[in-house]
């Protein structure tokens, strides 16, 4: 056998073992993250179980994952004693106006952030990005000072005041913007006579659609999730949202954990909706965020 041979043969036998030695690799990371997964979806899958549980049942030990007597009493014990519809709606009212808010304003300031021309846009951006930075409790009370002044609070509308605008979005739309669509593509809409709404309406926004669901869902989540802005902003029972509602299964000394845990049951459903059906967009968007091509 030539050496030539000699040195091919030792190196497929190399690569033979580097590939073996790959999927092992791929294998142990796909264990653990599987397990990761695992681990991060039990508390909900015991949240999910203890709202079918007994209150004896539930303190048992050890804890069971299937209730041995399923029952639908702190159902039905949530929807007696509490407005949990009107809470859920005000939640999903809430958080989709504020959703369409911060992808408009997000959109039209992220396209004009990284296509315009101008030396002060520059400032704008930092000065955008440094609000970020601000937490929400500094200017919450004057926030709720200036619902107070225009006559909103107890409304969808003192609830929108804070969330209409979102920094992060902004951000994350310009980077999108510059790095995933051409100057050229637009130069040429423009020579073609195209003004600049139309570019924005029909050719910006379709590109941004991986984007844009990315943003939604987060923006979703922000105001879903929200409940110190609401906590003061809502005074009577009716107009509390769903974050607001469940404080109210805590006392001082007790948390009635049956009718906690199914009230939110109920409310995993809209949130887990949303991600199933942007979920897709939500990776894209994020994934290319600041990537160039």
């Amino acid at each position: 056998m030539t050496d030539a041979a000699m040195s091919r043969q030792a190196s497929a036998k190399s690569g033979g073992r580097m590939k073996t030695h790959g999927k092992l690799i791929d294998l142990c990371i796909d264990v653990f993250l599987f397990g990761f997964s695992l681990l991060m979806i039990l508390p909900l899958v015991f949240l999910v179980s203890n709202a079918f549980k007994t209150p004896q049942e539930m303190l048992s030990w050890p804890p069971r994952i299937i209730p041995s007597d399923p029952t639908l009493e702190n159902f039905r014990s949530v929807l007696a004693d509490t407005p949990l519809p009107r809470w859920i709606f005000n939640s999903i009212a809430f958080a989709s106006l504020s959703m369409v808010a911060i992808v408009a304003t997000s959109a039209i300031a992220g396209y004009v952030l990284a296509k315009f021309r101008f030396r002060s846009l520059n400032i704008i951006f930092i000065l955008i990005l440094a609000t970020a930075i601000v937490p929400f409790e500094v200017y919450m009370i004057p926030l709720y000072f200036q619902a107070q002044m225009l006559g909103i609070l107890n409304s969808i509308w003192g609830l929108l005041l804070g969330y209409l605008v979102m920094s992060f979005g902004i951000f994350l739309i310009r980077q999108n913007v510059m790095h995933s669509i051409p100057d050229e593509l637009l130069e040429a809409a423009r020579i073609d006579g195209a003004g600049e709404l139309w570019i924005f309406w029909r050719i910006v926004l379709p590109l941004l659609r991986g984007a844009l669901g990315a943003l939604a869902v987060l923006a979703f989540f922000q105001a879903w999730t929200s409940f110190a802005w609401p906590m003061i902003v809502t005074t009577t029972r009716e107009s509390y949202t769903i974050e607001v509602g469940l404080a109210l299964f805590q006392t001082g000394f007790t948390v009635d954990l049956g009718r906690l845990s199914a009230a939110s049951a109920a409310v995993l459903v809209p949130s887990i909706t949303l991600f199933v059906i942007l979920r897709r967009n939500f990776v894209q968007g994020v994934a290319s965020t600041g990537l160039k091509e």
